[in-house]
């Protein structure tokens, strides 16, 4: 079963065409470094929750939409080697990222699967 890592963030409409011009760039990068997969979603159907949903996990503002993505591996060794090599990878420089969207903002973490169907 895979090692999945999640991320959810907040992107500005404005920058959408600009994330999804660098997941384009960063998810072929993830796959040469040893991931099995890279996924990205923009959000269409996630309303804003009266206590707990992806909007508000963000601080999403009306102006921004709600990206989820995950990435998988074939374990979790793996996974801290390639987003070790990823992280150090200079076409993936920080500030790329930092233009288009707010990092503190950023959910993520690293899932066992424990089933598939």
């Amino acid at each position: 079963m895979p090692y999945v890592d999640g991320f959810l963030i907040a992107v500005p409409k404005q920058k959408l065409d600009d994330y999804k011009a660098l997941a384009s760039l960063a998810g072929p990068i993830w796959i040469e470094h040893g991931a099995l997969s890279y996924v990205e979603c923009v959000g269409d159907d996630v309303p804003y929750g009266k206590l707990t949903s992806f909007p508000r996990a963000v601080h999403a503002k009306d102006d921004e939409v709600v990206i989820f993505s995950w990435v998988t591996y074939d374990s979790r060794e793996t996974r801290d080697s390639v987003v070790g090599k990823v992280m150090d990878d200079p076409r993936l420089a920080d500030e790329q990222w930092q233009d288009i969207f707010d990092g503190k903002r950023m959910i993520y973490g690293g899932f066992q699967s424990f089933l598939k169907l």
